[in-house]
């Protein structure tokens, strides 16, 4: 995995954000809230390297401490969603029949609406908040997880050891989690992390329509709604917070693509 300098590259620049995002209330500059009229849209200077938004504030600040709301729901999201796929991929995969048949016919309907779109509808009824955020991404968060885990169990579970641990008179649910699961999770890890640069885009997508942090909390997706306003006449406020979007999301893209060719068996390594 180790040979792939990007993945090096995407390693450092996940570790530098949580790093960042665990001491930003000792390294930011400044308070992320603080308001400051006088130097409202200020470009960036010596002092102020990223300048300042609409409000005055300094766009460091709040770019630290939008790191800590980005990541947390990014972990928060897979890590409930990821359980929930798990344990319904297993059960769907190993028992079949009508129990397979209802998970699937479920996960199908919820892949035929586009995901963002339903996300939105699901936070527009809830209400916005970071919660409700959570609550919605998780909702549709566990169907590749299921899926995934559901076709891997089918081609695992008629392999030998499966076999004789079942005719030893192991329990199903000791044959699930001692046995097939250890055989798959490789997979599930690299579905992870790659979720994880796709639950950060959404969370920023529905903050920049205001349906996620309320106004004035240090979200990227919100600090992207404010600059798109002065976009030609202070294009700093846009700028710092997408390119931070975009470093995250490639970051865990890289890791992903590291983590698959080292853990997939297929992969042809040379």
């Amino acid at each position: 995995m180790f040979r792939n300098k990007w993945t090096y590259a995407g390693l450092i620049i996940i570790l530098f954000f949580i790093v960042t995002a665990l001491t930003a209330p000792w390294i930011a500059p400044e308070d992320p809230y603080e308001i400051n009229l006088v130097l409202q849209l200020a470009p960036p200077d010596a002092d102020h390297i990223m300048g300042r938004d609409n409000n005055g504030s300094d766009i460091l600040s709040r770019l630290l401490y939008g790191a800590r709301i980005s990541l947390v729901v990014g972990l928060s999201v897979v890590t409930i969603s990821g359980i929930i796929g798990i344990l319904l991929g297993l059960v769907s995969g190993y028992y079949g029949g009508w129990v397979d048949l209802i998970l699937m016919r479920i996960v199908d309907i919820l892949l035929a609406f586009p995901g963002l779109l339903l996300a939105i509808a699901l936070v527009a009824v809830l209400g916005p908040s970071l919660t409700n955020v959570v609550i919605a991404l998780i909702a549709l968060g566990w169907v590749p997880f299921a899926r995934l885990v559901r076709g891997q169990v089918i081609s695992v579970k008629e392999r030998n050891y499966i076999l004789a641990a079942r005719t030893s008179g192991q329990s199903d649910l000791r044959v699930m989690i001692i046995h097939i699961l250890p055989n798959i999770i490789s997979v599930v890890i690299v579905q992870a992390t790659f979720n994880l640069a796709g639950v950060i885009i959404s969370e920023s997508s529905l903050s920049f329509l205001g349906l996620g942090a309320p106004p004035g909390t240090p979200s990227w997706g919100a600090m992207l709604s404010e600059g798109k306003q002065v976009i030609l006449d202070a294009p700093h406020v846009s700028i710092f917070p997408g390119l931070a979007i975009m470093l995250v999301v490639l970051a865990f893209n890289f890791v992903g693509d590291g983590l698959r060719d080292k853990l997939d068996p297929k992969t042809d390594r040379k």
